[in-house]
């Protein structure tokens, strides 16, 4: 397993990223549209909000529901009953695991990143 860590030196954030083997990742990313879908029930609802094509966030949804051991989201199309996008129960799961190890991270590496922060130069990626 590969993690990624990135720490943006403006906003003093890091983003967590998990690859296992050659592909599969989970990160900021797709974490965010996981939390979108929840959100909004819909994939189109969720690019528009993340700034987004529907094709980018198709696109995202099915490497996730492809990666994992099943899918982590559901779509209905529309109709009478109207359509829909959901994340299923193991999306849920994922969703939180990550979220928790994110959280997890960002507070164990608290202290160094502000100091790290403080040694780079304030016109530094603006």
């Amino acid at each position: 397993m590969k993690t990624t860590l990135l720490a943006s030196p403006l906003e003093q954030k890091t983003r967590f990223r998990i690859q296992i083997k050659h592909a599969v990742a989970i990160g900021p990313g797709k974490a965010d549209v996981l939390q979108c879908i929840a959100d909004t029930g819909s994939i189109a609802e969720a690019g528009r909000r993340m700034g987004m094509s529907y094709q980018t966030i198709w696109s995202l949804v099915n490497a996730m529901n492809r990666d994992f051991i099943s899918p982590l989201v559901s779509t209905q199309r529309g109709g009478v009953a109207g359509g829909g996008t959901k994340l299923t129960e193991l999306g849920e799961h994922i969703l939180k695991l990550y979220r928790d190890v994110e959280l997890k991270a960002q507070q164990a590496i608290e202290g160094q990143i502000t100091e790290l922060v403080s040694f780079i130069k304030p016109d530094t990626g603006a």
